[in-house]
C-alpha cells in the first residue's frame, strides 16, 4: 500500500473479498489469499493464516491496532500492517456498526 492510512470499507457485503484490516468488528470470512513476500508471508502462514481458514474479527484496540481474531479455535492478535496482507471472502457481517465502539 502506498499510504500508511487505510480506509475502512464503507459497505461490506457477504461475498466481497476485502483485506482483514478493513472489516468491522463481528465480521466473519474465509481466507482466500495471503499476500506479501518472504518473512512476513511465512510468519502469517506459521500463525495459521492460510487459504481456506475461517476467521472472525473479535475486537480492535482503542486506536485500531492490534486486531484480535478467532482462527482455528484460538484467539490471535495481529497488527494492522500484518492484517493488510490477508484477503478474506466475507461470509457474515455484523448487524450494525455499533460494535466498533466496544
Amino acid at each position: 500500500m502506498e499510504d500508511s492510512t487505510v480506509k475502512i470499507a464503507e459497505v461490506v457485503n457477504v461475498g466481497d473479498v476485502v483485506t482483514l484490516n478493513t472489516v468491522l468488528i463481528g465480521t466473519s470470512g474465509t481466507i482466500v489469499k495471503v499476500n506479501g513476500e518472504g518473512k512476513i508471508r511465512r510468519r502469517l502462514f506459521d500463525m495459521g493464516l492460510t487459504p481456506g481458514a475461517e476467521v472472525f474479527l473479535r475486537k480492535k484496540a482503542p486506536l485500531g491496532d492490534p486486531l484480535e481474531i478467532t482462527l482455528r479455535g484460538y484467539e490471535l492478535s495481529l497488527r494492522k500492517d500484518e492484517a493488510q496482507y490477508v484477503e478474506i471472502k466475507v461470509t457474515d457481517v455484523p448487524a450494525s456498526s455499533e460494535g466498533e465502539n466496544k
